[in-house]
């Protein structure tokens, strides 16, 4: 079996969206879901989406951000 350093390791070397499935795959075996934490991430959101409707804050392009992420490799 896998140490979680050699999980991880291999991990990093998904695309971003695959890293993001599996994030979400093993934060959902680790506790029930909390609808209080799930409510307040939907006012956040909520609030975040207000916020740059009135144009207090600039949207970022996926592939700008996708790209600050991704692993160099030489």
């Amino acid at each position: 079996m896998p140490t979680a350093k050699q999980f991880c390791d291999q991990g990093l070397q998904l695309p971003p969206e695959e890293r993001m499935a599996m994030v979400d795959q093993i934060l959902d075996t680790l506790e029930e879901r909390d609808d209080s934490l799930d409510a307040q991430w939907a006012q956040e959101a909520e609030s975040r989406l207000s916020a740059y409707r009135r144009g207090e804050v600039q949207a970022i392009l996926l592939n700008e951000v996708i790209a600050k992420y991704q692993v160099k490799t030489a």
